[in-house]
């Protein structure tokens, strides 16, 4: 008998996925015997958001992905109001992130994300009295008016005279990079220049972000073998994580040198302090050791948290502002209401953080925006013992429960018929207030127990930049280019949002 070629057995393979992805039931990808679902998977990982918004849309919100036998790849994927409602809040302490979650994001070491128990309450009551330091606010506000006045309003400026072309996801990527830098280490990185400097650290972070991701889609087995022979994603991931490291190692001994000298002492009383300085200098009555490896931790996690997200925000916020002409007119009419009557209310304008949370208009479309293009589009949870859902599935340890946030947005059963549709007056209330939604309806900023501690300042930083821009700029995007979503942990544009930017006032 003739042994079969590798080409003969690589259009198997080919056929096999060709197949697994088209061969469904009910628009849902078929099971097969061995392989379970992961041929569909692999077949449409390229558009997987928008592919589990589809088949959860079709099986009420509650979909369970089998994986292939003996691989642990069973998911239970939910956007049930009732679920999310249920594990991340009253059966809160059977749902940790678990293991599972932590191998996957190993990069991230004991920081936040990845702690459970009493690690993680503890690194949570910590950076929670950071955060609501009135010395952190002050310098948040300092550093993001310092930012949008010094880098991006002369960025812009520049862009409008030249009648270039770029791509905003950068300008932002730039532009949250410098300010979370800031906040969280006290160190300004000037990646948002006209020279558009190589940042190693910000591409690092890229490169982790999406190898992390495809680990979600492979078995344990194989991600660890590509790691072992150090090819594919996972070169790129270890290569991120030694430039990782070797930045955040550089910006904890400037800090250490900053505080022998007494030099930050002299900012903090006046400006605020950055969270690096608070961590290196506050008494920690939690007992946690601030040592190398907690701060290298720690400061990967508020980094990731502070740039990415922030940034994709702002991205698919502006993308959809300007789609709708009328949601960016009704935006510029309240912004104006923002400027004092003694100031030209017609004219160029940079604004301060105090003052925006006042509007009303800008902070619906926001949510919006959030509500159909979250920054992080997936999260999951690995029970403890085995149990039943409010939707009457059983999970067990062996299984990950995936939320598809980016789903979430998109379900009639929880948004009503008009999900699809970009529409900030759904968060309006009759007597014209912000109408709150319940985080597990609305799970941009988690929920429960672990609903995100940055929340205000991301919104803050937002809303800053956003009136900056839409009173002084016409954005438009460039005709022809295509917008979709990519493939990886944050949720960003595949192919960047391409536009040109014009003033709207002289000078």
């Amino acid at each position: 008998m003739a042994l079969v070629s590798y080409p003969e057995i690589l259009v198997a393979v080919i056929f096999f996925l060709f197949i697994g992805g088209f061969c469904s039931k009910k628009g849902v990808p078929w099971n097969w015997p061995i392989v379970g679902m992961f041929a569909g998977l692999l077949f449409h990982v390229h558009r997987i958001h928008d592919e589990a918004a589809e088949i959860l849309e079709k099986t009420g919100c509650t979909f369970l992905f089998k994986g292939p036998w003996f691989c642990n790849m069973d998911m239970l994927g939910t956007t049930d109001p009732a679920n999310v409602h249920y594990i991340m809040s009253s059966n809160f302490s059977n749902f940790p992130k678990g293991t599972e979650f932590r191998k996957m994001f190993e990069v991230l070491g004991d920081g936040i994300f990845n702690a459970d128990g009493e690690s993680w309450r503890n690194q949570r009551k910590l950076g929670q009295s950071m955060i609501n330091n009135p010395r952190f606010h002050r310098f948040l506000a300092k550093v993001t008016y310092n930012k949008v006045e010094k880098g991006l309003v002369p960025l812009l400026d520049h862009l409008s005279e030249q009648g270039r072309v770029v791509d905003l996801q950068d300008v932002f990527q730039r532009l949250t990079f410098d300010t979370t830098c800031m906040l969280v280490t006290g160190f300004d990185t000037k990646c948002l220049s006209i020279e558009f400097p190589e940042v190693p650290f910000a591409t690092a972070l890229e490169d982790v972000e999406e190898a992390v991701f495809y680990r979600h889609a492979l078995p344990e087995t194989l991600w660890r073998l590509l790691r072992w022979l150090g090819i594919g994603k996972e070169k790129k991931l270890r290569k991120g994580w030694k430039t990782l490291d070797h930045t955040i190692a550089e910006y904890i001994s400037m800090k250490r040198e900053e505080l022998s000298k007494g030099i930050t002492k002299l900012r903090e009383d006046e400006d605020g302090a950055d969270l690096l300085t608070s961590y290196m200098t506050e008494d920690n009555a939690i007992g946690l050791k601030c040592d190398g490896k907690f701060l290298r931790d720690t400061i990967l996690n508020f980094m990731i948290a502070g740039r990415d997200t922030t940034s994709s925000a702002l991205t698919w916020f502006f993308w959809l502002v300007s789609k709708n002409p009328l949601v960016e007119s009704k935006i510029r009419e309240e912004i104006e209401t923002a400027i004092p009557e003694k100031e030209d209310r017609k004219g160029r304008h940079i604004f301060k953080t105090e003052g925006l949370n006042k509007l009303v208009y800008l902070h619906a479309a926001m949510c919006e925006a959030l509500r159909l293009y979250p920054p992080v589009p997936f999260q999951h949870k690995a029970p403890i013992q085995p149990d039943v859902l409010p939707s009457g599935h059983k999970v067990d340890p062996k299984m990950k429960i995936f939320f598809p946030v980016y789903a979430m947005g998109r379900m009639t059963a929880i948004w009503g018929k008009d999900c699809l549709e970009f529409k900030p007056e759904r968060w309006i209330s009759e007597l014209g207030k912000i109408k709150h939604e319940p985080s597990y309806k609305f799970f941009s900023f988690n929920a429960g127990p672990r609903t995100c501690i940055g929340k205000e300042v991301a919104f803050t930083q937002m809303k800053a930049v956003a009136a900056t821009i839409i009173h002084n700029y016409h954005v438009e995007m460039v005709k022809g280019h295509h917008v979709a979503p990519n493939v990886s942990i944050i949720l960003y544009m595949k192919r960047g949002f391409k536009v040109r930017v014009s003033k709207r006032w002289g000078g």
